[in-house]
């Protein structure tokens, strides 16, 4: 049994972690400001003697006590509504919080992943994004804040791992989507089940035709999970390397629902990614993995767990 810490616990990727390690035996601790996480993701492991809540922001001052053999670092908001909302919050959780973060693994020994994502790549001119590519991001714009907080947070783990020898893994995560996301996130995933429930028209930007591949949460996890046990140090792309059309996401999700709302069309935002398609070999050779779950499958579990907090 291992003592494991999750920052940002409570939120979306988080607490599907902590469940993770609580079900394979381990003690978790969860760190959670609560600015986009909700206590509503991790109610079901209150009173657990392996589960521990901890309300604090990790900008700040960070002290656990007790050994730490492992830290997972999802702080941070992560949905286009939320980082456009709170960019200030955004970029000190990406560099303070990252750097307070490590420390505590440094002071610990612990083992370090970082959630990253796949905005590292900003609107990519590779296409599908391998590992290798540098990336083609707008520092200045509204997406910015998120893309150059993940992008700082790491190099600060690099940093960490060859300065102080520090034992770090880097997860690249695309587009996942699954029970526990926020109706209203701003993701295109619970933005088209929402909408489709409340027979609403679909909100699609642009017209349609920016790509976007949809990992379903289970395998996320267990893709997080073999990365944080490998002996892998450089950056892991993990998504689901399937695209679609972001309008035909929401045909799917409207025949899903059954239902016969419209599409609604809007300007595409400033700086969206076009394309979006992880080049996930290295996680098949180094990790064993790829994803499972179809997305018909996946998007028909999500609808139900949205049609139950209706």
């Amino acid at each position: 049994m291992a003592r494991v810490l999750i920052t940002g616990g409570a939120g979306f990727l988080g607490s599907h972690l902590c469940d993770r390690f609580i079900d394979d035996g381990h003690e978790v601790i969860c760190i959670d400001n609560l600015i986009t996480g909700t206590c509503d993701n991790i109610a079901h492991l209150f009173g657990n003697p392996k589960f521990k809540f901890i309300r604090h922001d990790v900008t700040e001052y960070l002290y656990v006590a007790g050994p730490l053999h492992y830290i997972l670092h999802f702080a941070s908001p992560a949905s286009p509504i939320d980082y456009l909302e709170l960019p200030i919050q955004t970029l000190k959780v990406g560099a303070m919080g990252t750097h307070k973060v490590l420390g505590l693994a440094k002071d610990k020994g612990a083992r370090f992943l970082l959630a990253s994502t796949s905005e590292v790549y900003g609107d990519p001119l590779i296409h599908p994004q391998p590992e290798s590519y540098w990336g083609n991001v707008n520092p200045i714009g509204p997406r910015g804040v998120y893309d150059e907080a993940k992008r700082f947070a790491e190099a600060l783990v690099m940093a960490y791992h060859r300065v102080h020898k520090m034992d770090t893994r880097i997860a690249r995560i695309f587009n996942t989507y699954g029970p526990r996301m926020r109706p209203y996130d701003g993701r295109v995933v619970s933005n088209f089940i929402t909408q489709a429930l409340k027979g609403e028209p679909m909100t699609v930007y642009g017209d349609g035709s920016q790509t976007r591949s949809f990992c379903y949460v289970d395998d996320l996890i267990e893709a997080i999970t073999r990365l944080l046990f490998s002996k892998e140090t450089e950056p892991v792309n993990l998504g689901n390397p399937n695209e679609m059309s972001v309008l035909e996401l929401a045909t799917l999700v409207r025949e899903l629902v059954k239902g016969t709302c419209g599409i609604e069309v809007q300007p595409l935002p400033v700086d969206d990614p076009k394309v979006r398609q992880p080049d996930i070999s290295r996680a098949r050779t180094i990790l064993g993995w790829e994803p499972k779950v179809a997305l018909r499958e996946g998007l028909a579990r999500t609808i139900e767990y949205f049609r139950g907090k209706a």
